[in-house]
């Protein structure tokens, strides 16, 4: 308001401020007991009741408005439920238009509904309805309406009152909904944290025992929880099955999707070594997991520490790629396939057999290492991520994994990456 007064005593002359005292004196009291009172519906009573008291109406109600499915609904003021649509009504065009009505009498007035007369036995004759505005956001919260004044129709110093009112019981309205907001996140966030550390058991914590060979992970997900998937699982003969995968998107969902993944791939391994078949297996059986567009990109190797030979079958997955230590060459283990979930028959063939010597190494990780960005928009890439593979294929395989991880962490803006990052890297020692 103009100069930065009340916007009640700036709307009340100063010859009416002696007799609207009684009704300052119940505003007043609702700022005290919106000071104190935490539980909205004890605040809304207070509020009703007072502003009834103080405008000499009859009764005050509340509806409070529900945006799902946009109604209102009384919460204050009666003991009679009431529902009314958006269109129904004074209250539902006080909701619409956001303007408050000062209806004389309602059997003059065309907008004027009697469903709440018809539930509480009541006999409605005059109203002053005025919209509940959130202050934070400018979100309808509801509307306060006053019924049937007993000095006769509602006045201009009763519809200052009534604004004033309407202000406390919007704040009410708005405070328990910023409540109830962190409180949701505080529950969501140790949905997340539980979910996180499930997630965390799924990576592996100690690598089996390859001979000749040592295995190395690393891991930072995008959120509390992501939809990334790494797993070294031991077989038959000596072999081993390395393992990474990468649901698209990052978060809760993906992460159960994750876990799904995991599951089924660990249950087919007891029966099954191929890649091929063990991808291909794996989109069938989660063919109906993958609904609106979801899909997972995965390879799966298996080692033979006998013949140092490497089998994969590659289901759109990238960076995965052999180190070569004689001449610090790559060779990268291409797609084979379609991703999981892309097509309801997946197709996901063997690619060429790789035989490992002394000093190589199997890097696969996910797309968030490769395609993390700096400020300047230029992705990390395979370029910088086979450097350090190079610059650390001497040194400890969890070093070398480790440091990746910081020059990508390094590399991209901000304290979280865009993307979840998951690394597992397998070198032959002998």
């Amino acid at each position: 308001m103009p100069g930065g007064k009340d916007p009640l005593v700036f709307m009340l002359s100063p010859e009416r401020i002696c007799h609207s005292l009684p009704g300052l004196n119940r505003l007043l009291e609702v700022t005290r007991v919106l000071a104190l009172e935490i539980d909205l519906g004890r605040a809304l009573d207070a509020i009703v009741k007072e502003a009834s008291h103080a405008l000499e109406c009859d009764r005050a109600l509340l509806y409070q408005y529900d945006p799902k499915r946009e109604t209102l609904f009384t919460t204050a003021g009666t003991d009679v439920a009431v529902y009314l649509k958006m269109d129904q009504g004074i209250p539902g065009f006080v909701a619409r238009q956001r303007i408050m009505v000062n209806v004389a009498e309602t059997a003059k007035e065309p907008r004027w509904d009697n469903t709440y007369d018809k539930a509480a036995g009541y006999h409605t004759k005059s109203i002053l309805a005025v919209p509940l505005i959130a202050g934070r956001d400018g979100r309808l919260l509801g509307v306060l309406e006053m019924l049937n004044n007993q000095g006769g129709p509602f006045d201009s110093d009763d519809e200052s009152l009534a604004i004033a009112f309407s202000n406390h019981a919007a704040a009410a309205l708005d405070r328990s909904r910023l409540v109830e907001e962190i409180q949701r996140r505080k529950e969501l966030e140790a949905s997340l944290n539980i979910a996180r550390e499930v997630q965390r058991r799924f990576m592996p914590s100690q690598m089996p025992q390859i001979p000749g060979y040592e295995a190395a992970t690393w891991w930072f997900p995008n959120e509390a929880v992501g939809g990334d998937y790494c797993d070294v699982i031991p077989l038959e003969a000596g072999c081993t099955a390395l393992c990474i995968a990468d649901v698209c998107g990052h978060g809760l969902g993906p992460s159960l999707l994750m876990a799904s993944v995991r599951a089924s791939i660990r249950t087919l391994l007891l029966r099954e070594a191929s890649p091929q078949v063990l991808l291909e297996s794996l989109g069938r059986a989660l063919v109906d997991d993958f609904q609106n567009g979801a899909f997972v990109t995965m390879i799966l190797a298996v080692l033979d520490s006998h013949s140092h030979q490497v089998q994969f079958a590659n289901a759109g997955h990238a960076p995965a790629m052999l180190y070569r230590a004689k001449d610090h060459s790559f060779v990268e283990l291409e797609s084979t396939g379609l991703p999981i979930g892309v097509i309801d028959v997946p197709d996901c063939p063997l690619g060429p057999v790789l035989t490992m010597h002394p000093g190589d190494i199997v890097v696969l990780g996910t797309d968030g290492i490769v395609e993390s960005m700096d400020q300047r928009g230029t992705q990390f890439g395979n370029e910088r991520l086979q450097e350090c593979i190079v610059k650390g294929a001497n040194g400890p395989l969890p070093e070398l994994v480790r440091n990746i991880g910081r020059a990508v962490e390094l590399h991209y803006v901000g304290d979280s990456p865009p993307d979840d990052l998951t690394l597992l890297a397998v070198r032959r020692n002998a």
